[in-house]
């Protein structure tokens, strides 16, 4: 027999296959968390944006926008801020259109009873963002409103 044989046992090559296994096992669930997480500060960004652009709206018109967009998932690209009243046409477009192709779909809702006792509702406003469906982010609700309380 020649004692030269060359190349990899069987037990050797399941030892490597186990090792990969394993770190593939630890990999991918954090990776898959990171996204989630990517995802989500797209919702916090958008959200802070909302709220401030609604800020400069009332500092220019003393009022708060009309309500926009639907409050559900799956409703992307609907929520514009338009500055109403003269100036430069150029300027009507405050800086917040959000794409179709968005994690989240957005809305902003008036007049809201915020400690839910019923009585008539200050001027405020509450921005909401509802994760997608067929994202990674499905089914996640974040909220700002006019005092800046939110759940993110």
């Amino acid at each position: 027999m020649n004692k030269n044989n060359k190349g990899f046992t069987l037990v050797e090559l399941l030892i490597v296959i186990a090792i990969i296994s394993i770190l593939a096992m630890i990999a991918i669930p954090s990776y898959v968390g990171q996204q989630k997480r990517a995802a989500r500060t797209e919702a916090y960004s958008n959200l802070q944006s909302l709220r401030l652009l609604e800020e400069q709206f009332f500092a220019d018109q003393g009022t708060y926008t009309i309500s926009l967009g639907t409050c559900a998932a799956d409703n992307p690209g609907n929520v514009t801020i338009i500055q109403t009243g003269g100036g430069d046409p150029t300027n009507q477009l405050r800086g917040f259109r959000p794409g179709d192709d968005t994690s989240f779909s957005y809305c902003i809702e008036q007049n809201i009873d915020l400690d839910g006792n019923n009585t008539a509702p200050n001027p405020c406003f509450r921005a909401s963002a509802f994760g997608n469906t067929g994202t990674r982010v499905a089914g996640d609700t974040f909220r700002i409103d006019c005092n800046n309380n939110r759940n993110f």
